[in-house]
């Protein structure tokens, strides 16, 4: 999952000259996460080339249908870029770019199951051998793109939709826990007004102690 907590902690420190305040305990910025750690980002990169291949292959030149799957995995994509380069300053806009990836990657499941059916071909279980097989070739970290490439390059259309109804369901998973575990900190910590407001106050409390101390 992401940023798991090793990355530079980024905040506005120091010490005035004329104060003599010093801003340390409460760094205003939350750490900036970097988004090629993250989980989700490389599965839904993976999404994103397995879907541009998907449709390359299986979708007739000029169908709608091509643009609006490959926006939409892209915006699973970028969505995620974007909130994690959001989270330094607004840990708010970083949840909903997160949220917005999320919602794309759901449109996109549906024009995956849209496929199979207009088609009359079987969508798996997720109990049957060949999505166990998939899901743990998802699992895997580092994700092995080649095998993926092989299959959406060579594999029937079934098996290319169903694979990727497989990893949009592994990134789901993945982006619905990185969603919990930012309402979380931002309910335990909050934005940066809060972090600004508690720096302003702290910073006065020690202005007058350090007056007091003077006088």
């Amino acid at each position: 999952m992401g940023r798991n907590g090793n990355h530079e902690r980024h905040g506005i420190t120091g010490r005035s000259q004329d104060s003599h305040v010093s801003y340390d305990s409460h760094p205003l910025l939350f750490p900036r996460g970097d988004y090629r750690t993250l989980h989700s980002y490389r599965k839904s990169a993976l999404i994103y080339d397995f879907t541009y291949r998907f449709c390359r292959r299986f979708l007739a030149k000029g169908d709608r249908t091509i643009d609006q799957m490959v926006q939409a995995a892209r915006s699973g994509k970028q969505n995620l870029v974007e909130g994690s380069k959001a989270a330094a300053t607004s840990r708010e806009m970083e949840i909903k770019l997160t949220n917005v990836a999320r919602a794309s990657l759901a449109e996109l499941l549906e024009d995956f199951k849209d496929f199979l059916a207009v088609r009359d071909l079987r969508e798996w279980s997720k109990d049957e051998p060949e999505a166990h097989r998939i899901r743990r070739l998802g699992a895997q970290d580092p994700l092995p793109a080649e095998t993926f490439k092989k299959i959406v390059e060579s594999g029937s259309a079934g098996v290319v939709a169903n694979t990727a109804i497989c990893l949009i369901h592994q990134a789901n998973f993945l982006i619905d826990r990185q969603v919990q575990r930012l309402v979380r900190e931002f309910l335990e910590n909050g934005g940066l007004r809060e972090r600004m407001t508690m720096a302003r106050l702290e910073a006065r409390r020690r202005k007058r102690g350090w007056e007091e101390g003077e006088s």
